[in-house]
């Protein structure tokens, strides 16, 4: 876990953080995908984070399908700064978040075929999530996850988010993300009771922090530009409860 840590989190900060241009950004990104056709052939390149990757690879035989995912998303982070349609910021999800949950159902030899489903919906609502959470952030990065075909739908112009004016048309906008990613997380609860006790406890307490964000945008009304939703101890007391529910509630419907 943590050699897959370091290799996502490191190729995060190459499309990301620092001074590089974008053609630095994208050499750097290449040099990623060749250290892992790399590993693919059985090699140990050895520039960290690879050879602790390489070796993790090899010990649990993980897929680099995945990997290879990542870093495809990491370079659009750097090319791509809107999205016209929902099926374009799904597919970018594909990318940027489903590949962790199915590394961690390959480490726990739980790949199974509805498992992934599962889990590719809890990884893409989470990552919803995120994006609604940070709407504001994103914007100062000139980025913007909320689809466009949606903005134009509500009503909504980018000089709305640039303002950080939370109109009615931006309430009613964010009650429509917001439950939308809230099905995708209830849809993907099930894997819940198909993976290992202390496994599952932990994916169920994922669900309900991601489900507690979506409360707390609710709550205010979706007015992420002036109340960022996070969890306080209150709130993580309140998942704690949830997961357990969670845990033993689907078990039983199994």
């Amino acid at each position: 876990m943590v050699a897959l840590y370091r290799f996502a989190r490191s190729a995060d900060d190459l499309a990301d953080e620092g001074d590089a241009t974008p053609a630095q950004r994208l050499h750097a990104l290449a040099a990623y995908d060749a250290a892992l056709d790399e590993i693919g052939r059985g090699g140990r390149p050895a520039t960290p984070p690879f050879p602790a990757l390489a070796d993790a690879v090899r010990a649990h035989a993980l897929p680099l399908a995945p990997m290879h995912d990542l870093v495809s998303a990491f370079r659009q982070d750097v090319t791509v700064a809107r999205y016209a349609t929902f099926d374009d910021l799904r597919d970018y999800c594909r990318r940027s978040a489903d590949p962790v949950g199915r590394l961690v159902l390959a480490l726990y030899r739980a790949d199974a075929p509805g498992n992934l489903a599962w889990s590719d919906a809890i990884c893409t609502g989470l990552q919803l999530v995120n994006f609604w959470q940070d709407v504001a952030i994103d914007w100062r990065k000139d980025r913007v996850y909320v689809p466009l075909e949606d903005l134009a739908r509500f009503g909504v112009p980018l000089a709305t988010i640039a303002a950080g004016r939370a109109d009615d048309a931006w309430r009613a906008l964010m009650a429509f993300e917001v439950g939308r990613a809230r099905s995708l997380l209830e849809a993907g609860r099930p894997l819940v009771a198909a993976l290992p006790r202390r496994l599952g406890l932990e994916l169920a307490a994922v669900i309900a922090g991601g489900l507690r964000i979506c409360a707390r945008i609710d709550a205010v009304g979706g007015d992420v530009f002036a109340h960022r939703p996070t969890l306080g101890a209150r709130d993580w007391c309140v998942v704690a409860y949830h997961a357990l529910l969670t845990r033993r509630a689907v078990r039983r419907a199994r």
